[in-house]
C-alpha cells in the first residue's frame, strides 16, 4: 500500500448537533481518491422583465442593437430601489446582462417593457429586491452609478431547469479500522456517516476534504485486504485547484516561503483557506514596532498578495488575511502581529502595475494605491523598496 492520502474518521451527526464532538475515530486509512473535486457551478442566469421603462445612456444605446440585431449586450445593472419619496434605500445587482428586446408597456405606452437576461451576483443583499409600498419602482444605473432610466416594476420570468446530480466519490485502497472493519465483516449495508480529511506524509490533517454517507463497498485492486468505499457527500466538495495545495501540503508543512507562488490564481485562493485552516490558535502577537518584509516578485493578483502577507508575518504557510475584511480582523490582534507595524514592501512595482491603480467600485478587488492606504489607516508603516 502506498502513504495515505486521506483519513476517513467517523461521524455521529447526533452528537455534533448537541454540540458535542461529532468525530470520533479513524475508520479508514486511504490511497487516494476519484470523483473527489469538483469547480462550484457558474450561477445560473436569468431572464427578467423591466416593466415599464424609461431609457437613458448604455440602456437607450442597447435597446437600439437589440432591435437591429435581436440581442445586445448591456454589462453590469443595478436596480437602486426606491421609497415613496424616490430616494434610494437599497441596490440590487446583475452581471453579464444581456437585452433581448421590449415591447410597449401595456400599462403607459410612453414606457417600454425591456427583456433582460443576466447573473446574480453572490454578493447581491437580498435574494429579490422589493419596493416598499408607493415606491416608485427602480432607478436604472450602470457599473459606474451612471443613470440609464428607471422602471416601474420587475418580473422574474421563472424556467424550470434540472438539478444536475453529482457522481459520488470513490475512496481507493482504503484499510478499514474500528466499527467499520467490523461493519463490513459482518456484511452490513448501513455503514454510516463519515468525514474525510487530507493529510500529509506524516499523517497529519491537513485540510477537511468531505462528509458525507458510506453507501457502498467493494474489494480493491489497489491490494489484498484494501476495500474501495462509495461516500455519497453533503458537503461543498473542494475545487479542483485544491489539488495542487494539497499536492504541496502533502509534503509536510511548508518549511520556505513562496511555494504558492507556482499556483494559478484558483490554486492561490485556496492555499489562503488552506493557511487559515492551518494556522496555530493561540500564538501570541509579536511585540508592537516589529517590522517584517512583504517579498513581491510574485505579486501578480490579489490572492498573491494575501499569501505572501501571510508569510511575512507568520513564515511559510503562514496566514494574515484572504480579503481586506480579514485582514482588518487580522489587524486587530491574535494573528500574529498588531499595529503598529512596519511592513517593507519589496518588488513593489510588480504589484503597481499588476493590481491596477485605477480606485474600484462596487465588489471589484482594491487597486494598488487602495490597499497602501486601507493599511496606512490602520497604522502599518508600508516603506516600497
Amino acid at each position: 500500500m502506498g502513504a495515505p492520502k486521506y483519513v476517513l474518521l467517523s461521524y455521529d451527526q447526533q452528537a455534533e448537533f448537541e454540540g458535542e464532538e461529532g468525530y470520533e475515530e479513524t475508520w479508514a486509512l486511504c490511497e487516494d481518491t476519484e470523483g473527489l473535486f469538483a469547480d462550484p457551478r457558474p450561477p445560473a442566469r436569468g431572464t427578467y422583465e423591466l416593466l415599464g421603462c424609461t431609457a437613458e445612456g448604455e440602456l437607450a444605446v442597447a435597446l437600439a442593437g437589440a432591435r437591429a440585431e435581436g440581442s445586445a449586450p448591456l454589462g453590469f445593472l443595478t436596480l437602486e430601489i426606491l421609497d415613496k419619496r424616490g430616494t434610494g434605500v437599497g441596490e440590487w445587482y446583475l452581471t453579464d446582462v444581456r437585452l433581448l428586446g421590449d415591447r410597449p408597456c401595456a400599462r403607459d405606452l410612453t414606457r417600454r417593457d425591456v427583456t433582460v437576461e443576466g447573473t446574480e451576483p453572490d454578493y447581491n443583499p437580498f435574494d429579490y429586491p422589493q419596493c416598499p409600498p408607493l415606491s416608485p419602482g427602480y432607478r436604472l444605473l450602470g457599473e459606474e452609478g451612471e443613470t440609464w432610466g428607471a422602471c416601474r416594476d420587475l418580473a422574474h420570468v421563472r424556467e424550470e431547469r434540472p438539478e444536475p446530480v453529482d457522481p459520488p466519490v470513490r475512496l481507493l485502497g482504503c484499510t478499514p479500522h474500528g466499527a467499520l472493519r467490523e461493519a463490513l465483516d459482518a456484511g452490513e449495508e448501513d455503514l454510516g456517516h463519515a468525514k474525510l480529511l487530507r493529510v500529509d506524509v506524516s499523517g497529519r490533517p491537513v485540510q477537511s476534504a468531505a462528509e458525507g454517507e458510506l453507501t457502498a463497498w467493494i474489494p480493491s485492486a489497489r491490494g489484498r485486504g484494501l476495500v474501495d468505499l462509495t461516500l455519497e457527500p453533503w458537503s461543498e466538495r473542494p475545487p479542483r485547484a485544491a489539488l495542487e495545495v494539497w499536492e504541496l501540503w502533502g509534503r509536510g508543512r511548508p518549511a520556505e516561503t513562496g511555494l504558492w507562488a507556482g499556483c494559478s490564481t484558483g490554486g492561490r485562493e485556496f492555499w489562503l483557506r488552506t493557511a487559515r485552516e492551518n494556522h496555530p490558535r493561540g500564538r501570541p502577537d509579536q511585540s508592537s514596532g516589529a517590522t517584517y518584509h512583504l517579498y513581491g516578485r510574485h505579486i501578480i493578483d490579489h490572492p498573491g498578495f494575501f499569501c505572501a502577507l501571510g508569510e511575512a508575518v507568520n513564515g511559510p504557510g503562514g496566514y494574515f488575511g484572504w480579503g481586506l475584511d480579514a485582514l482588518d480582523d487580522c489587524l486587530r490582534g491574535r494573528w500574529g502581529a498588531a499595529p503598529p507595524i512596519t511592513l517593507v514592501w519589496h518588488d513593489a512595482q510588480v504589484a503597481r502595475s499588476s493590481l491596477g491603480v485605477t480606485p474600484h467600485t462596487g465588489y471589484r478587488p482594491p487597486s494598488f494605491e487602495e490597499l497602501l492606504v486601507f493599511l496606512t489607516e490602520r497604522r502599518v508603516d508600508v516603506r516600497l523598496a
